[in-house]
């Protein structure tokens, strides 16, 4: 069975000016053209070709030596070569672009933008791009608790978090609790693996080991004291937790160690009602 979206060693059956007929075997049911110009040089009938298959302009199944950047139930990051009438159009390696239907996206793209998607076929029996990547994702990743990991933020949820295509292929999510940062969908993260769940879903952090993390965090507050509140920041570390999130976008917890270690290197004086550098 010749397959629409996936790679496949076909048969030569026959051979014309125009290109070549492939299929399962050297009989002529069930066939795909391969162009001429995709043709190897002295193909004969009998010989194997590894192509893919999608459709052409006039909607004929056609094969291409060509590898594309996605296949069938895979995800890639895609460019957006232009938005038309009925969506998006991504270069999906291929002569023919690969449309993102309006129904499909997550949010308007425009062109240029780089938007992570999965390849499906639609009801029409086309290969079209969707946004929608969660149930595309695999629960195999090779990560392990504290690896650092790279991925794409494709979804937010307000109440649990930022859901995170780690390689652009596992499921992750930065939870809610540790989303200390504006995030939107498309962003890229790195990040640290808190936890391997028992469905093999990885639970994500974009901090350090609090140990580790202390040291930038110190810096990252005196910094900001002195730029942005004059060396004079009229408030304690004993602050409402959404006041030292909104200024500092870190935790309260994390805002205290960072102010203790610059306390204990002389940087920062504490009274009842503020901290103040220490020049």
């Amino acid at each position: 069975m010749i397959e629409l979206g996936k790679m496949q060693t076909l048969v030569v059956q026959r051979v014309k000016e125009f290109g070549v007929y492939l299929g399962e075997d050297g009989t002529g049911d069930d066939s795909v053209l391969l162009p001429k110009r995709q043709v190897p040089e002295n193909t004969a009938p009998g010989d194997e070709i590894h192509v893919f298959i999608y459709k052409d302009s006039e909607d004929r199944l056609i094969a291409t030596t060509a590898k594309p950047k996605l296949k069938v139930g895979e995800t890639a990051v895609l460019n957006v070569k232009e938005v038309g009438k009925i969506g998006a159009f991504l270069d999906m390696g291929l002569e023919k672009d690969l449309l993102l239907p309006f129904k499909e996206q997550t949010h308007m793209v425009c062109q240029d933008e780089q938007v992570l998607v999965a390849l499906y076929i639609d009801k029409s029996k086309r290969l079209a791009a969707t946004m929608r990547v969660y149930s595309y994702m695999s629960d195999q990743s090779p990560y392990n608790k504290d690896d650092q990991v790279t991925g794409i933020i494709y979804e937010i949820n307000e109440t649990l978090g930022a859901f995170v295509a780690v390689d652009n292929q596992y499921y992750g999510l930065i939870p809610h609790k540790e989303l200390f940062e504006t995030y939107k969908e498309g962003d890229s993260v790195t990040a640290r693996v808190t936890k391997v769940r028992e469905d093999g879903k990885l639970d994500l952090s974009p901090r350090q080991k609090a140990h580790i993390q202390m040291d930038q965090d110190a810096i990252r507050v005196l910094e900001i004291i002195e730029t942005q509140f004059k060396g004079s920041l009229p408030f304690t570390d004993k602050a409402d937790p959404e006041i030292i999130k909104r200024e500092f976008s870190m935790s309260k917890n994390a805002f205290k160690r960072a102010i203790g270690h610059l306390l204990k290197e002389r940087k920062v004086n504490i009274t009842e009602s503020k901290i103040e550098t220490i020049k």
